[in-house]
């Protein structure tokens, strides 16, 4: 699977965000303020496994020959999201 531009950029703001975590932690930061970005990182690393899994489901059941390999496909998208959780 190729992973566009967009999650690639997504997973840098992320990485971006948790570098600006640690420098919050390393300032003695209120555990408020950190609290609240380690919530939006996890809400973006949400939505980026979303956006992985739904573009290899879709990948997967365009590519399925038989409704077997469809239906094998979306139980393991279902799967990952599960695991993700």
């Amino acid at each position: 699977m190729e992973y566009n531009k967009a999650v690639q950029n997504r997973v840098k703001r992320m990485e971006g965000q948790l570098r600006g975590i640690l420098k919050m932690m390393e300032e003695g930061k209120d555990c408020k303020e950190v609290i609240a970005q380690l919530s939006a990182a996890r809400s973006g690393l949400d939505r980026t496994i979303g956006l992985v899994v739904s573009a290899n489901l879709a990948e997967c059941i365009q590519d399925a020959k038989d409704d077997e390999t469809r239906e094998e496909s979306i139980n393991e998208a279902v799967q990952l999201l599960v695991k993700s959780r």
